[in-house]
């Protein structure tokens, strides 16, 4: 008896911390893509999806709305109450391929938002909805079905559980508009047996303006796997029955069934940007003997290990809810573009092959991606310490369409040039890879690229960005002038944003001239050199901002740093005045010490009041006229920047109110309320400063290092495959209090280190850094 109680308790012990351990270990129950789910950019609500994925799926409650401007909250809405289906892709100007299930009457069109019955849509309640990384179910009230997805690289996964009905449909909703995919040119869809195949050709807003007469194409394979008793065409709400085909806009294709009470179809979809055949062959090879429930287990899989690069412990669980969501986003975005063989779409339309090594496996991959505006203070540092082989795949990527456009794309839409805000940060991106040691590319050609992207304005491309850069590079600064067309991207003599242009290209310079030292580019060094100090021109002394220039050289009249869009682009003065990333020191010894802790200090003590942005107004440009805005890309550097006047304890004071307050954890207050979060921007930056590790000048100077910052968690471990780096860095808190947030001593290794940067090359070495953490 005794012998068969101590047996109990031991196996309750074992099965406890069995349990304790799986818990700590399944990092995706951190995961809750609602956050921030309102006013959410069109990539953002994709759970089912792995990451860097082509294959993203989600369902959509006002996509086929459609987006006017191309980049507005749409797609996904958490504060919507119906759904009108499932659309498979998911990018920055990409989107469509529409699956719905339904029960009753056919219906061809998804109806309108508040309207469920008006379409193939229907309503669904919050509590009937589960969501993570790797995986997505909810209740369709109207049809009592159970939808679940999930997904590998390149295949979407499907799984609708019907109730006991001679009335089941299934809808493939390919010819319409989707999100960010702008209007529909042509459509085909096709069916046989148990496969619908089809294409989709789309012209996106910013493939429009960027690349005239350029369009993005979607091909998908699907197997059901169950024979239908019917089916027809759609060409929106005409039906052709017993149709196998159907071509142009509005294309659709129905297949009706009959289930038992609890029966599932099941939908495997292979998906491409080069053909259908490409995309059954990715269907093939990631997917040919792979169930819904094995796809949904290797996702969550892959997302626990991709997750697992920075693994935190200890502090609140809220805090560790914002970290791992912030990831996933920062994971999610910028998706595969290239088949399982390599083949991608180029630039022209046509298709590219990228090269195979020995083993017949293409020797790296592409993407698609939005603009790398403002992602040097987040995601590319974040790679950088746990995504090394993830940033050297994106270079790559980049360098196919510099080889086949001649330019360097900023966004770029299957190789489409989608620049976005018009300005071309990929230069700095890769002289900062280059820059901690991710060389693997043709680094001449890298360089060429940069070289040409930073100089270079004869017969520039649209899609290139950057077209006031010649301008810049004659004069030092680019001119403040007037927008009288309306489209202020595609300007070359100057812009309505020469101030804020003026301000990044000096600090893009800056990046190349390091680039150009470490190879031994003399002359080009001294060049960028020069370039980079372009920043001095627009200093105004008397005022003590930033202050955009005309054309004869004078400053603008009639200033207000709070006015926007005039000289800054989706910003002000009272912002833009501390882009000074490259040399923060320099622009604090211009300004004063002094006054640049008070200013910058007053700065955050009046924007906490406002949640340090644009206070609780839904508005991606919510906060662009108030003193600080950490909804949007120009401003993410600044509460750092006390590392560099003296004050580093500031910044930790400033970085971890808004960790606090900026982020939450609803569907409305995720990132600010309803913030522009492009493509995991504000995700990644999160990450970094929740572990205490960040730098200002985004890892471009000649010895790039981190500052130190606080951490909010006990633990830190960043630990990557053997094959990418050998040892881990672990960091180690202790602190005062539970809520401390001033690092009062640092040390490396078990001794005591004295700075507050961490040289980029011992996080890669390895090590502990403890950290004692006091005041709150």
């Amino acid at each position: 008896m005794v012998k068969r109680i101590i047996y109990y308790f031991c196996s309750l012990f074992v099965s406890t911390a069995a349990v304790f351990a799986q818990q700590k270990t399944d990092l995706t129950v951190f995961v809750k893509p609602n956050i921030g789910s309102v006013h959410s950019r069109y990539f953002f609500y994709t759970p089912a999806a792995v990451p860097f994925g082509m294959a993203k799926l989600a369902p959509s409650t006002n996509g086929s709305y459609g987006n006017k401007s191309g980049w507005e909250a749409v797609g996904y809405d958490d504060r919507h109450g119906s759904i009108e289906g499932f659309a498979n892709f998911h990018e920055f100007q990409v989107g469509g391929v529409v699956f719905a299930p339904s029960v009753g009457k056919l219906k061809t069109t998804p109806g309108q938002l508040d309207r469920p019955q008006s379409g193939y849509r229907s309503a669904f309640d919050k509590k009937d909805e589960f969501a993570t990384s790797g995986y997505y179910r909810v209740k369709l009230k109207d049809y009592n079905i159970l939808a679940e997805l999930t997904a590998t690289k390149r295949v979407g996964f499907h799984r609708y559980t019907f109730p006991k009905t001679e009335e089941a449909n299934l809808i493939f909703d390919i010819g319409h508009m989707m999100g960010e995919s702008g209007p529909v040119v042509d459509a085909e869809v096709n069916y046989d047996k148990q496969h619908v195949w089809g294409y989709v050709v789309t012209n996106p807003v910013y493939v429009q303006k960027y690349q005239q007469g350029a369009t993005v194409k979607m091909f998908f394979f699907a197997e059901i796997n169950k024979q239908p008793k019917s089916f027809g065409t759609f060409r929106d709400t005409i039906t052709f029955d017993q149709h196998m085909s159907i071509k142009g806009k509005g294309a659709g294709i129905y297949l009706k069934f009959g289930t038992e009470a609890g029966e599932s179809i099941e939908i495997k979809t292979g998906l491409s940007y080069t053909s259908v055949e490409n995309a059954q062959l990715n269907l093939l090879k990631e997917a040919k003997d792979i169930s819904f429930d094995t796809a949904k287990k290797n996702a969550l899989q892959t997302w626990n290990s991709e997750l697992g690069r920075i693994l935190v412990e200890g502090g609140k669980a809220d805090d560790r809810i914002k970290f791992y969501t912030g990831l996933y986003h920062a994971l999610l975005g910028r998706g595969l573009a290239s088949d399982v063989n390599g083949a991608y779409p180029k630039n022209d339309g046509s298709v590219g092959q990228i090269a195979l090594n020995k083993q017949g496996q293409p020797i790296h991959h592409h993407y698609n991606t939005d603009a790398i505006w403002g992602a040097f203070w987040n995601l590319t540092q974040l790679w950088s310490i746990a995504y090394p082989d993830y940033y050297n795949d994106w270079i790559q990527s980049q360098l196919l369409v510099y080889r086949d456009a001649g330019w360097l794309g900023d966004g770029i839409a299957n190789s489409k040039y989608v620049s976005g805000v018009g300005t071309n940060f990929t230069g700095l991106a890769i002289a900062a890879a280059y820059n901690v040691g991710i060389r693997g590319y043709d680094v001449n050609l890298a360089y060429d690229a940069v070289r040409k992207n930073e100089l270079e304005a004869k017969d520039r491309l649209p899609g290139a960005g950057k077209l006031d850069v010649g301008v810049f590079v004659r004069k030092g600064y680019s001119p403040y002038i007037k927008d009288d067309h309306g489209s202020p991207e595609l300007m070359t003599n100057g812009s309505p944003f020469g101030a804020s242009h003026t301000l990044e290209y000096a600090f893009s310079a800056g990046a190349a001239a390091q680039f150009a030292k470490s190879l031994g580019h003399q002359k080009d060094y001294v060049k960028f050199q020069e370039l980079s100090n372009g920043w001095r021109n627009l200093y105004d002394t008397t005022t003590k901002f930033m202050r955009p220039k005309d054309s004869t050289g004078r400053f603008i009249s009639n200033f207000n740093p709070y006015e926007p869009w005039r000289g800054f682009q989706e910003g002000n003065a009272w912002q833009y005045t501390f882009y000074v990333p490259h040399v923060p020191q320099e622009l604090v010894k211009l300004v004063g010490k002094d006054l640049f802790n008070q200013r910058l200090d007053s700065i955050f003590t009046v924007s906490q009041k406002n949640v340090f942005g644009g206070g609780t107004q839904i508005d991606a440009f919510a906060g662009i006229e108030s003193l600080y805005n950490h909804g949007n890309q120009p401003n993410l550097h600044i509460s750092w920047l006390f590392y560099f006047s003296g004050r580093p304890d500031l910044s930790q004071k400033w970085v971890r109110a808004i960790c606090n307050e900026f982020y939450g954890n609803d569907a409305i207050h995720g990132y600010g309320y309803g913030q522009d979060e492009d493509q995991g921007q504000l995700g990644a930056w999160y990450v970094l400063s929740s572990i205490g590790l960040f730098d200002v000048r985004s890892l471009t100077t000649e010895k790039p290092a981190l500052q130190i910052g606080a951490p909010l968690f006990d633990r830190v471990t960043i630990q990557l495959p053997k094959k990418l780096r050998k040892n881990k860095f672990i960091i180690q808190v202790k602190k005062e209090q539970p809520n401390s947030y001033i690092v009062d001593q640092a040390r490396l290794n078990n001794r005591l280190w004295k700075g507050w940067q961490l040289p980029f090359e011992r996080l890669v070495e390895g090590g502990i850094l403890d950290l004692k953490l006091k005041g709150n």
